[in-house]
C-alpha cells in the first residue's frame, strides 16, 4: 500500500490543500477529509539506520525566516504520521491537544519540537526513553497489515 492509499484507508477521500515544501523530504502535506472536513497535517516518517523507530520533521518558517515548531493557535486538527517498512505499515493520528500536552506543538508553556521519532508496535528492545515514548504514542497508532503479512 502506498502512502496516499494508506491515508485513504484511514480517512476516506480527501483533498490536498497544500504540499509543505519545507518538509518535502517527508512528503509533507495538509489534507482535508471529504467526509467531515477535518484538516490534517501528514508526514511519511523515515526509518533511520542507527536508531530504532522512524523519524519525521514538521516545522515552518516564522516571520524572521527561522525554522519553528507549529504553534497550537494556527495548527491543523490532527497530525498524521505514516510509517511504512517493507511489509509493515501503520498510521499515528495525534489530535492537536495531545501534541500540546506532550510539548510537541508550541504553546504558551512550551517551545515545541520540529521533529520527533515514532515507535510503532513492531519496534522492540527499545531503551527506556524510547519505550516511554512508545507507550504514549501507541494509543494513537493503527496497524495496517499488508497482504504479504
Amino acid at each position: 500500500m502506498k502512502y496516499r492509499a494508506l491515508l485513504e484507508a484511514e480517512f476516506g477521500g480527501f483533498e490536498i490543500i497544500r504540499h509543505e515544501d519545507q518538509n518535502n523530504e517527508y512528503q509533507g502535506m495538509v489534507i482535508q477529509t471529504a467526509k467531515d472536513g477535518r484538516i490534517i497535517r501528514t508526514r511519511l516518517a523515515k526509518k533511520t539506520a542507527k536508531k530504532a523507530g522512524y523519524f519525521a520533521a514538521f516545522w515552518e518558517k516564522n516571520n524572521e525566516n527561522n525554522n519553528v515548531a507549529y504553534d497550537k493557535k494556527d495548527a491543523t486538527d490532527f497530525l498524521c504520521i505514516a510509517v511504512m517498512d517493507i511489509h509493515l505499515q501503520g498510521l499515528f493520528v495525534f489530535p492537536k491537544q495531545v501534541l500540546v500536552e506532550k510539548g510537541i506543538m508550541s504553546s504558551a508553556g512550551a517551545k515545541g519540537k520540529m521533529a520527533v521519532r515514532f515507535y510503532p508496535d513492531w519496534c522492540q528492545n527499545l531503551n527506556n526513553t524510547a519505550r516511554k515514548t512508545q507507550d504514549w504514542q501507541l494509543a494513537f497508532f493503527k496497524d495496517y497489515p499488508t497482504e504479504e503479512n
